[in-house]
């Protein structure tokens, strides 16, 4: 199954809205990449939405631990919205829950940017 990606804004915050899996190989990148073409365009405030991700491996954790590292280089901000339960257990379990801050609704998401 592949990672679908489309991007929207909301207010001064770019929305990535994730559907399918995030794992080894295509879809990991796919992600690093479409962060990295925000990150490029200037794009600051990033906001990934895990509405539709139910299942990440150790790739798909190296992939967001990649694009926070990618955002964070450039001065800006990555977070995480509407994680399903497996996914915030597996961010919890390899205790990243410190690194990457989640929101449980979009709008205190996209209001708790500083940059």
């Amino acid at each position: 199954m592949y990672l679908k990606i489309s991007t929207r804004r909301r207010d001064d915050v770019a929305v990535i809205d994730l559907s399918g899996p995030i794992t080894l190989g295509e879809n990991s990148q796919s992600l690093r990449d479409t962060v990295r073409e925000l990150v490029t365009k200037g794009e600051r405030r990033i906001l990934l939405n895990m509405s539709d991700v139910a299942f990440l491996d150790s790739s798909g954790l190296a992939a967001l631990i990649s694009s926070l590292t990618a955002v964070t280089r450039a001065g800006g901000q990555l977070k995480l919205v509407n994680l399903q339960r497996r996914v915030t257990e597996l961010i919890r379990l390899t205790r990243l829950t410190p690194v990457l801050e989640a929101f449980e609704n979009e709008a205190e998401a996209a209001g708790s940017f500083t940059v």
